[in-house]
């Protein structure tokens, strides 16, 4: 988590910055492609200030209102995310795009502008690259989509593709204001603002799958199931695993449910007594694995198979 707040901290100074000089060039350039890009920075600012919410708030310990924790909320907020930059980022900006394409305006001394979108590939690309290598420490071996895919801690990626999105729609918006200005075609203002929403209604789109997922409840991997079973079933008290159940409540908390078939010639302390053995073994291994349920189940002779 302490890396996630990192990029998250990195991506929130820079944005503020660059929105309020984006906003100004804006305004004396008369660029919608500014304005737009503008607006996508103050949408990035207010999503990593939700992050961070999110993740205070997902740290908050269990209660009688929440016997399981606050894990989830995390989650909760990464979704609210991953709409704004559908509607304010990707629809505002699609909106100003056809504004302008329709009634496009003179357009005014760039110089500003390229000044802007200067410092902003500066301070976006460090802050991507910082989101990239935090990233990168988690993708033991998989592939950059796969690492995202089966990531537990949305906020990890949310800024990633932030990020990502941010500097590509920046080189968006500096082609289109280069050959506007040379060839004196104000509507590829607007067709560079029109490009960049539909770039964040785009990206917005995997967040909110991906988010959704994570909301909905995500299990443990498949690797991970097999290793619980052979733990169990290598327990002298233990016959079968008959069913595992796992959902993760935060990305540091995953809740376990086992359905375990025990010898038929144990009595209830034997049991018991495996039970607690099976749980420990898990707990010592998987240190995520915070709540361990175990139901038992009795499968005499004539039923084996």
């Amino acid at each position: 988590m302490a890396s996630s707040n990192r990029s998250i901290y990195s991506a929130l100074a820079a944005n503020l910055l660059i929105a309020i000089t984006k906003f100004a060039a804006g305004a004396f350039s008369n660029s919608a492609a500014m304005i737009s890009e503008g607006i996508h920075s103050l949408v990035d600012t207010v999503n990593q200030i939700l992050l961070l919410f999110g993740l205070r708030r997902s740290r908050k310990p269990a209660d009688a209102l929440r016997p399981f924790g606050y894990g989830r909320e995390l989650y909760f907020y990464s979704f609210i995310v991953s709409i704004l930059i559908f509607g304010l980022g990707g629809g505002i900006s699609i909106y100003q795009g056809i504004i302008h394409i329709i009634t496009p305006e003179p357009l005014g001394n760039p110089t500003w502008n390229y000044a802007v979108l200067a410092l902003s590939v500066v301070f976006e690309g460090t802050s991507l690259i910082i989101a990239a290598k935090e990233f990168n420490k988690t993708r033991d071996g998989e592939t950059w989509w796969n690492a995202i895919v089966k990531s537990k801690d949305p906020s990890t990626f949310l800024v990633l593709f932030e990020d990502g999105a941010a500097v590509l729609g920046l080189f968006i918006v500096m082609i289109c204001m280069f050959i506007g200005h040379n060839y004196n075609i104000p509507q590829l203002d607007g067709l560079a603002s029109m490009l960049v929403g539909l770039l964040l209604v785009g990206v917005s789109m995997i967040l909110a799958r991906e988010s959704r997922s994570l909301l909905m409840g995500e299990g443990i991997s498949d690797e991970s199931k097999k290793r619980i079973m052979e733990i169990c079933e290598s327990d002298p008290a233990v016959l079968k695993v008959m069913k595992i159940i796992s959902t993760y409540q935060s990305p540091e908390d995953v809740m376990l449910m086992l359905i375990i078939a025990f010898k038929d010639d144990l009595d209830t302390q034997e049991i018991n007594e495996g039970i607690e053995r099976v749980r420990s073994e898990i707990r010592n291994e998987f240190t995520l694995i915070h709540f361990v349920i175990i139901q038992p189940e009795v499968i005499t002779h004539k039923f084996r198979y």
